[in-house]
This record gives C-alpha cells, structure tokens and sequence, in this order.
C-alpha cells in the first residue's frame, strides 16, 4: 500500500508559509513559458502571445478559484475568511476562466478571431504538461482525492495521513488515487497532442482537439473522485465535461472537414 504522508507545506520562512501546492503550480507556469513561445514561433506567431499570456493566468485563477468555491458553497458560506486565498482551485473552472480571459483580450485588444486560435493552438501544447506538473502538488496536498477504495495496494489505492484537506475519516483509509490518475492521462494527452501538433492544421483545430481529450479523460476519473452531485450520477465538473464536448467536438468536426481538399474534380481543368 503506497502512504502519502509528505507534509503539504514544504517549508516557512518566518509569517510565508510555502505549499507543495503553490510550488507545482509555479513550475507549471514556468513549462508553460518555456513551451508555448517555442510552439507559436513554429506558427508565425510573433505578437500578443506574452499579454494574452497573462491574461490567461488571472482568467484560469478567477474561474478556477469561483468554481471551487462555488462547488464547496456550504463551507465557504461558514468559513468566509477562507474565500480569499490560494489554496483550491477546480481545473473545469480554470479552463473556463481562460477561455473567458481570451474572448474578453479579443475584444478589447481587437485581434483576429483567427489570430487568437493560433495562439490557442500554441497553448493547446503546454497546457497538458503543465496541468500534469499541477497535479503532482494534488498528490502531495491531498485535494482531489478519490473515494473509498475496496483494494488495498497501489495502483487501485493510496492512504493519506491526516491532513487539513482530507476530512479525518478519511485518514487511514485506501483511496482511489485519481490525483494520480489526472496526472497520468494529462501525460497521455500530451503524448497524443504534441504528435498531431503538425497535422491540425485549420487555426484552432489542436486546442479544440485538446479540450475534447481534456474532457473525456476528466469525465471519466470524475466517477473514482469524491464530490458532491448536481445531477443525479454526475459531478459539477462532469457537467462541465459535458459542455466542453458538446460546444468543441462538432466545432471540431465542422473545421476539419472545411479543410479537406475537395475530392470533386475541376471541369475547368478537364477541359484544358
């Protein structure tokens, strides 16, 4: 049986407490630096990346940090103090807060639709890996976690030692280890990204693929998680999940098939 028991702070210096948390998180931003330019050059992309760039940080945090709060409502509404902070954040609501943070850019700075695909594209690379990078402070913090699992060894389970964000009759107890399972499917999907990165061509074809990747493999985990339910079987974040597909798959689909050379031929050409 694999034990997490790492103490979520990594160390403090005088009032600063740093987490484990907040340091993959940092690491995660600073990948996603390091990749995505590299990637945007590669599609002519010469401007607007790094302010789009920011944009995106504060929109994934906003959205992130609402749909926890929002999906946590009860102890919030208890413990208010606790709204404001760092520690908790939802990946649905994140990539929701992006995509907002990117429209609203958009307009305000008047760039091309197009020109904001390409860019999405770019991000569609990094995302994964530093989503993986992100998960591995889960791990370590114990957000996120499964619930009760009926095996007791690793892979199909993990015991966390007591902790702030397991409630206390968890502690102890085998766990589907789904921080695990995020972090392994975020690599998969990056795995399957940067492998088709050249062969989506339409602008926006590779971040619409990516989301429905995103959105499946989150979907299914979802069922191992604990949470609550909106729906009778299905989490907020599944619900989610199901948006996502809904709005990008045919999206997907309907580019693609724009972009396909047409098979018909040229009565022009037939009677040169």
């Amino acid at each position: 049986m694999l034990t997490i028991s790492i103490d979520p702070i990594a160390f403090t210096i005088g009032s600063l407490t740093m987490r484990w948390y907040g340091i993959t998180m940092a690491a995660a931003v600073i990948l996603m630096i390091v990749i995505v330019p590299r990637e945007a050059r590669r599609l002519g992309i010469t401007r607007d990346l790094y302010s789009l760039f920011l944009w995106c940080i504060v929109g994934g945090f906003i959205g992130g940090r609402l749909t926890y709060i929002i999906g946590d409502w009860h102890h919030f509404m208890a413990n208010p103090r606790s709204i404001l902070g760092f520690a908790g954040l939802a990946q649905n609501g994140m990539v929701a807060g992006v995509i907002a943070a990117a429209l609203i850019y958009m307009a305000v700075i008047r760039i091309r639709f197009s020109t904001l695909l390409r860019i999405g594209d770019a991000v569609a690379v990094g995302t994964p890996l530093g989503l993986a990078i992100g998960r591995i402070g889960c791990t370590l913090n114990g957000c996120c976690f499964g619930k009760p699992s009926p095996f007791q060894s690793f892979p199909w389970a993990v015991i966390y030692t007591p902790r702030a964000s397991i409630p206390a009759e968890y502690w102890g107890v085998p766990l589907y280890p789904t921080q695990i399972y995020h972090i392994l499917w975020n690599l998969v999907t990056f795995a399957i990204v940067w492998r088709f990165r050249r062969r989506f061509r339409p602008p926006g074809s590779l971040l619409f693929f990516y989301f429905c990747l995103y959105a499946v493999g989150d979907f299914g985990i979802r069922f191992l998680r604990h949470g609550g339910l909106v729906v009778p079987g299905l989490q907020q974040a599944q619900v989610m999940n199901l948006a996502i597909l809904a709005v990008f798959l045919p999206w997907l689909i309907v580019i693609l098939r724009r972009s396909e050379p047409s098979s018909q031929p040229d009565p022009e050409a037939e009677n040169i």
